[in-house]
């Protein structure tokens, strides 16, 4: 039998750090999983979103939603990448739309949107997809995180004809575009979030966005096992990192660390609907 989702959802920690945008179904963390759970724990990382990609018709995505049965901190999102779109089909779809029906900690419909930097499915199709999904979404009355990538004109024509009358917010993730991409987004119920780019060396073009961003639109993430960053660039990403994003937000808005944890978080909390202890 199904939890009710307001029941599922009624522990939601006193927040601290929350990483927003997380893979750790993935088998980079086949080997030590536990532990990395445990060093987010140990790092005041109170939430994570885990997100569930991969080829739709696998068991990518059933395995990101027991992460969220096996471990408080985890919630669970569902969708299909634009790289994956060429394999979303009407299966694909009801699969997505099932673990979002029947299991309560999963909580957005993602990460879906547009990759035009790779390709790995041809442009119309993830257009396509895109469009889908979001329709689907809206029926579901779920958030949506977006994965767009040198496509932020098609990315904001499609979440306006498609998404801005839901009422529903959504995020935009792993943040790398322009400002006005960021106001656009902004004005249409999302909220930003920002990885380990943040931190990286040569990323002044997007500190100067996130120093931009109101505080009650940002969010953290890792995006993890990718883009880790200052001062572990090199090694695998883990959830307890996302202390070293929130540090790097801080001290472009000024603020110390503990604050824009408390920020992200609140923020978090308020996206999902979640009531805090």
């Amino acid at each position: 039998m199904k939890t009710p989702r307001s029941l599922a959802l009624a522990n939601f920690p006193a927040p601290m750090f929350v990483d927003s945008h997380a893979h750790i179904d993935g088998p980079q963390f086949d080997a030590d999983r536990d532990q990395v759970i445990q060093r987010a724990r140990d790092a005041e990382v109170t939430a994570i979103l885990n997100v569930g990609t991969g080829d739709p018709h696998s068991e990518a995505l059933e395995r990101a939603v027991q992460l969220s049965e096996e471990y408080k901190e985890v919630y669970t999102a569902v969708g299909t990448h634009p790289h994956d779109a060429r394999l979303y089909d009407d299966l694909a779809e009801e699969k997505i739309r099932r673990l979002i029906t029947n299991h309560a900690r999963v909580i957005a419909w993602g990460e879906i949107g547009l990759d035009f930097h790779y390709d790995n499915s041809p442009r119309d199709v993830q257009l396509e997809v895109f469009r889908r999904q979001l329709r689907l979404a809206r029926e579901a009355k779920v958030p949506v995180i977006v994965h767009t990538r040198e496509a932020e004109d098609e990315t904001v024509d499609i979440l306006k004809s498609e998404w801005a009358e839901s009422n529903l917010p959504g995020i935009m993730h792993c943040f790398s575009g322009s400002l006005e991409l960021a106001r656009k987004a902004i004005g249409l119920g999302f909220l930003i979030s920002f990885s380990g780019i943040v931190t990286f060396k040569k990323a002044d073009d997007l500190r100067t966005v996130a120093k931009k961003v109101p505080l009650d639109k940002l969010l953290i993430e890792t995006d993890c096992p990718f883009l880790s960053p200052i001062p572990f660039r090199g090694k695998r990403n883990e959830p307890a990192f996302v202390v070293e994003v929130a540090r790097g937000l801080a001290g472009i808005h000024g603020l110390e660390v503990e604050e824009i944890a408390r920020i992200t978080s609140s923020n978090f909390a308020k996206l999902f609907k979640l009531p805090t202890a």
